[in-house]
């Protein structure tokens, strides 16, 4: 451009509609401290590849390069997007090697506005906005503004991830932004860490669809979804993807194997309504999206004037709940060990430990060595193998030698710690080994409040220190403990465990006619623990049902015929204290031999 033409331009500066992506390389510096020529070489190439391949078909233009980031201009929002999408996908040509710590991640930013153009530069506010979303996005991932997000139709152009208003440097008011990932069967919003295995099922709620000629209350339908939503997530053993996600699937003829698909969903629970007089009638299932086999059914009707939602949510997710973990105990007895997916291999072992027959207990520790040799780096589920040795080792007492299961739960806790020193249950599970083996109680209660720290809504963290507390005699604490585990976990599918803890503190606390009650209600769910049919027979004996209490006993030897009272003073960790020889007298005088 000769000089009077350039200068006729700077004079008479157009405003253009553009769409601005930002790309850097993440870590570039520590990249080229590490072979600098080598890195050159490779970003070159990537700069090469960006320019011949993916700015053509998408008419795109190089702005502007530097030494470890682009600037590129496109004429429409798709266009860029896609390009965004296919400069991630062009670093695989780049990192050839199996040294992750060598390889090139781009992140970026988009946005879409009006900028004074020309050959040279692109200029205005816009390109400083661009510039600063790119900084909230992480390795792999492409942040844009919300004129982007509304200029995408989610699903078809983008899975999209509200990232909600943030604060960006030399920007005054803070910006609406988005993550966004490629379209299609499997979304890629993976932030971070995409290598991390899927532990849990994930539940997508569809929100119901009235069947009426003229829909009267179509926000019935959201209400629920966000009711049913909000109970499973009170589960620990579930995911549940947020309503803005499936929002989009309301009323759409989609299968739960698609709507699986595009969600990365294991299960998807859907359904209609229908207006009858003053009722509601709800159709709900809950389908399998692999391979679109219907789990579980149900035809629920509600009082619209008396009954709320919330309570037919949790009625509907308790037996969700229920539904999806024996769906998972299936497959992980039915199929062979390797072909079993992380999340099946974990919910399964965690049901199947706690059923505590010899069989499936030992089913459960093949399915977490499993998990351990296909994640060992993973914490939960070394964590989860630690107590399986404390349940071998103490609650059933399987183990043959009590030594070599106290040490492997303790093995098995110092690597989920090595690998996550902030893991709540591993602290929890190493709480478990110095209270019922090793009668450390001091140490114990610090592994707790430690757990607790972390996670104040660890319900196994409160239900184990309750139970400290009962061995001490510090019954009200005690109570106060288990009761507020069993608050957080109303749809735990362990929850006979808690109950067994939960009576031991009532038993402790003297409330013997509501520790009757917990154990009660926890040999119904699990008639195998033979812990709580001590509790039971302890608080039936104080109570003066003495029938009764020998009676228990009876059943107790069943499950545990090598039980004495002197084994069971040597063992318990409430024996150190009066308690202990209260409940150890009580055993005596119920049968337990001596």
């Amino acid at each position: 451009m000769r000089q009077d033409d350039l200068s006729s331009a700077l004079d008479k500066p157009e405003w253009v509609l553009r769409t601005l992506v930002f790309v850097d390389v993440v870590e570039s510096v520590r990249l080229m401290e590490q072979n600098e020529s080598d890195f050159v070489r490779r970003w070159r190439h990537l700069v090469r590849t960006i320019e011949k391949d993916i700015l053509p078909p998408n008419r795109g233009r190089l702005v502007k390069s530097h030494g470890d980031g682009l600037l590129l201009e496109f004429s429409g929002v798709t266009s860029a997007v896609k390009a965004a999408y296919a400069l991630q996908c062009a670093c695989t040509s780049v990192n050839t090697d199996e040294q992750p710590e060598r390889h090139i991640l781009l992140r970026a930013g988009v946005h879409v506005g009006h900028l004074i153009a020309d050959e040279l530069d692109l200029y205005g506010s816009g390109v400083n906005l661009a510039a600063r979303l790119l900084t909230l996005a992480g390795p792999g991932e492409i942040v844009v503004s919300a004129d982007v997000r509304d200029q995408l139709a989610p699903v078809l152009d983008a899975d999209v991830e509200d990232l909600g208003l943030c604060y960006l440097k030399h920007v005054h008011e803070p910006v609406r932004a988005y993550r966004i990932g490629p379209p299609g069967p499997r979304p890629v919003i993976e932030p971070h860490a995409t290598s991390m295995p899927q532990l849990r099922p994930t539940v997508a709620v569809v929100p119901f669809v009235e069947r009426a000629d003229n829909p009267e209350h179509p926000v019935v339908g959201e209400v629920l979804a966000d009711e049913i939503i909000s109970a499973l997530s009170r589960s620990s053993e579930l995911d549940v993807i947020s309503r803005l996600s499936t929002t989009i699937f309301r009323g759409r003829d989609t299968s739960a194997d698609d709507v699986g698909r595009y969600l990365d969903a294991n299960y998807v629970l859907s359904g209609a309504y229908r207006r009858v007089g003053g009722r509601l009638r709800l159709n709900v299932e809950l389908a399998s999206s692999q391979p679109g086999k219907i789990v579980w059914c149900d035809t629920v009707e509600i009082d619209v004037l008396n009954a709320g939602a919330d309570g037919v949510a949790h009625d509907m997710v308790t037996s969700i709940n229920r539904a999806i973990m024996a769906r998972e105990v299936e497959r992980a007895q039915a199929r062979a060990l390797p072909t079993l997916e992380g999340y099946t291999l974990l919910v399964g072992a965690i049901a199947l430990m706690f059923r505590l027959s010899v069989r499936d207990f030992d089913r459960s520790g093949q399915m977490l060595q499993t998990l351990i040799e296909r994640f060992p780096r993973q914490p939960i589920p070394w964590a989860w193998m630690a107590m399986w040795h404390v349940q071998r080792t103490w609650s059933q007492r399987w183990a043959g030698n009590p030594t070599v299961g106290t040490q492997l739960a303790l093995d098995c806790v110092r690597r989920a710690l090595d690998a996550d020193p902030q893991c709540s249950l591993a602290l929890v599970v190493s709480g478990m080994v110095q209270s019922n083996i090793l009668r450390k109680l001091d140490v114990a209660e610090e592994q707790y409040a430690m757990a607790l720290r972390i996670n104040p809504n660890d319900s196994l963290a409160w239900a184990s220190k309750g139970a400290l507390h009962a061995f001490k005699n510090e019954g009200k604490l005690a109570i106060e403990h288990t009761q507020r585990a069993l608050k957080l976990s109303p749809l735990d599918p362990n929850r006979h465990y808690y109950d067994s803890l939960a009576a031991t503190a009532a038993l402790s606390g003297g409330r013997y006619k509501r520790a009757i009650e917990l154990a009660n209600r926890s040999l119904r769910a699990n008639r195998t623990h033979g812990s709580t049919y001590r509790v039971l027979a302890i608080s039936q004996w104080q109570l003066g049902l003495h029938e009764e209490a020998r009676k228990t006993v009876g059943e107790l030897l069943l499950l545990e015929p090598s039980l004495s009272v002197t084994s069971y003073r040597e063992l318990h960790p409430s024996c150190g204290f009066e308690i202990g020889k209260i409940w150890s007298n009580a055993l005596r005088e119920a049968g337990v031999p001596l």
